[in-house]
């Protein structure tokens, strides 16, 4: 407390509200862009326990009526995750030994002591140790020992360039790399090896498709049959995007003339407007790009409806991206059942190393866009006039790739088919519902997204009546508890919401009941704790200016 009450008076923040002095953070409306077309009004309100779930529910009468059993029984109420069980309760203890740095444990003073698995040990000041509580997947998930090993692997035993030499190492190298190309095909159930490119990232993947389609900024190409977008071209974004999939559209824009548009967020439950996105599609609609479930929200894209609008409403031939960021770690996704034409996924939030991620794209559409880099690799014949370029994936493959990630990758497939996309998947929607009813317990806190009761992804945005994001990461922090301050890459998304920030928790399948109702206790004592400061203390930082994390 006295290390809190230290760190409290130097990084007090602000309440996140926008636009308003109220201190009720229970309604939220949203208007659309004066400059768009569609002129109905969107005005919602976003209702804390609105929703009924089939759990238990809790009541929320603070009222000092009633006798002291009704006051007995509204205390038991909010007691209901005690005896609550999970389902598939073996899951996550079974995996927690294959990622050893989830045994890391910190000291009072909340720095890393080892990995070891004695983080419930005194530490030598006989002050108790804390454990990790690492509730920050969505950004990246922590890597099981069966991918370190694999990189280890390469790196000791076939370390050698690939597609160039005819000795052994180099087939080997050759041999894993291209595996784990089929692997990633497989895993999403792509129709051929040749249609998984792949990336550094996700964020690479979008930029590959977007500077190929504008790298003649907006002229005819020499090659009649590459695609290509021109002025009057329409792209159509949501408000609710990854800054990834919103600022490479921009930069399109600007190259080619066609027109960026984009579906205003929902602020109610955080759910696609089918409405607004049919209206916005018109004949001249060549390309949409969205997010399959929200990073920020949590909320699930209705794919189908998207692409059977898309289909039935825009120019013959316009393509569809999406987002699987936050899908293809976490539920099954087939390309082929989705029929999109390019999806972007990134290789590190699936349990693999950081600087690897794929392109998916079917293969007739890869092989009409012109290539995003050039070098080796990628080429057919070269001359000193001309080039010829090699079909996908190899011509979007300039260089010397990233061999170990793409090993490491594969062997992190191998590990989640291992356990079961499916039993992941499903062992995530309850824990998620579960994280998500805890919170609603939480007195001054909003759960940004869909309402108890409506599955989403297995992450919760939050802000606070007391604290900032930012503050309240770093008081969580010393405690042990690892989540996500900032804006998450998405600006637009939490200026549609009427606010600045969030903070996040987000999950995947090696974490526990127990690691939520950890990050709940140390939130509430943290909460509570800046309640006891007292308004005026609260308000004495009254500015976003000096927020530093906003990733």
């Amino acid at each position: 407390a006295v290390a809190a009450a230290a760190i409290a008076s130097t990084i007090l923040g602000n309440p996140l509200q926008l636009g308003s002095s109220s201190s009720s953070l229970s309604v939220v409306a949203f208007c659309p862009p004066s400059h768009h077309h569609h002129h109905r009004n969107y005005a919602s309100t976003f209702l804390k326990s609105s929703a009924v779930s089939e759990s238990p529910s809790v009541s929320t009468d603070n009222s000092d009526d009633g006798d002291d059993s009704d006051k007995t029984n509204n205390i038991n109420s909010k007691s209901w995750w005690k005896d609550f069980q999970l389902k598939d309760s073996t899951l996550a203890p079974s995996v927690i030994k294959d990622f050893p740095i989830l045994a890391t444990s910190f000291d009072a003073d909340g720095k890393i002591i080892s990995p070891t698995p004695s983080s419930d040990a005194d530490g030598a000041d006989g002050k108790q140790n804390k454990r990790l509580v690492y509730l920050d997947s969505a950004a990246t998930s922590q890597k099981p020992n069966a991918v370190t090993s694999a990189l280890t692997a390469y790196y000791e035993h076939a370390n050698s360039n690939v597609h160039r030499g005819a000795h052994a190492l180099s087939r080997e190298a050759t041999e894993q790399y291209e595996s784990a190309r089929d692997k990633v095909a497989s895993f999403i159930n792509a129709n051929s090896r040749n249609e998984i490119v792949f990336t550094s990232g996700a964020t690479e993947a979008i930029n590959l498709v977007a500077t190929a389609l504008s790298n003649t900024c907006g002229q005819p190409p020499k090659n009649a049959r590459d695609l290509y977008l021109t002025k009057g071209d329409e792209i159509i974004i949501t408000e609710s995007e990854h800054h990834s999939n919103i600022v490479p559209w921009q930069m399109v824009a600007e190259r080619t003339g066609a027109v960026l548009k984009y579906v205003p967020a929902c602020s109610a439950t955080g759910g696609f407007d089918l409405d607004a996105f049919t209206e916005l599609i018109t004949p001249n609609t060549k390309f949409v790009s969205v997010q399959h479930v929200s990073n920020v929200l949590g909320s699930i894209n209705p794919v189908d409806e998207i692409v059977e609008i898309v289909r039935s409403k825009a120019a013959p031939g316009a393509k569809i991206m999406l987002d699987a960021c936050q899908s293809v770690p976490h539920m099954g996704v087939d390309v082929q059942k989705l029929n999109v034409d390019f999806i972007a996924a990134s290789g590190h939030k699936m349990c693999g190393p950081t600087g690897i991620g794929f392109l998916y794209g079917k293969e007739s559409v890869l092989n009409s866009l012109p290539p995003y880099k050039g070098g080796g690799e990628m080429i057919d014949e070269v001359y000193m006039d001309h080039s010829t370029y090699a079909p996908a994936p190899a011509r979007f493959e300039a260089g010397t790739p990233a061999i170990a990630q793409a090993i490491g990758l594969g062997a992190a497939i191998d590990y989640l088919n291992k356990i079961g996309i499916e039993r992941i998947h499903d062992y995530e929607v309850e824990l998620a519902d579960y994280l998500r009813r805890r919170l609603e317990d939480v007195k001054g806190v909003t759960v940004l997204g869909p309402p108890v009761g409506t599955e989403r992804a297995a992450l919760c945005a939050f802000v606070t009546e007391a604290v900032h994001p930012s503050d309240l990461g770093t008081f969580l922090d010393v405690e042990g508890v690892a989540i996500r301050a900032g804006h998450h890459c998405c600006q637009p998304l939490h200026r549609a919401l009427g606010y600045s920030h969030s903070a996040r928790a987000s999950l995947y399948f090696y974490n526990t009941k127990e690691d939520v109702d950890d990050f709940i206790a140390v939130l509430e004592d943290t909460l509570k704790f800046f309640g006891s400061l007292g308004s005026d203390a609260i308000e004495e930082a009254d500015s976003d200016d000096n927020f530093v994390p906003l990733f």
